[in-house]
């Protein structure tokens, strides 16, 4: 169950169009990470660089992906955290099309979700608490494995 994240008061029409903010944002250098789980027999990953380490793990997935609906069914994550040369993997992972698991060498951790192999660094994750903030989830996570 999501919960709403507190709002302020803001004026609307100052708000910079989302397709130019996404673009502004999108030049901005992070670490990149590929988010994977299973749930019901099926593979779900996509690429993410909202990634960030507090007492847990939060990550934040567009409330339109279903790798997001995947995961808070499954309740359960890796985050696989690429290589500086792993850019067309990270392609892969960003778009939505069917496949993106495929000639990947995967492995399934103690979670049951899939891990990539050949990467910089993986986590196992269990979802504690999933908070909505505007389009996404921001999911809190406890790290069980790295």
């Amino acid at each position: 169950m999501e919960q709403a994240a507190s709002k302020t008061h803001h004026n609307e029409s100052r708000l910079v169009d989302q397709e130019r903010f996404r673009g502004v944002m999108s030049r901005f250098a992070s670490g990149v990470s590929i988010i994977t789980t299973r749930n019901a027999g099926v593979d779900y990953g996509l690429t993410a660089s909202a990634v960030t380490s507090l007492s847990l793990l939060l990550i934040c997935l567009n409330k339109a992906s279903n790798t997001r609906d995947a995961i808070a069914e499954a309740q359960a994550f890796a985050v696989n955290i690429l290589r500086e040369d792993q850019s067309e993997l990270a392609r892969r992972f960003a778009t939505s099309q069917p496949g993106k698991f495929e000639g990947q060498n995967i492995s399934y951790g103690e979670l049951g979700v899939p891990l990539l192999d050949n990467m910089l660094a993986t986590m196992e994750c269990r979802v504690v608490e999933i908070v909505s903030g505007g389009t996404h989830s921001i999911f809190l996570a406890e790290v069980q494995t790295a």
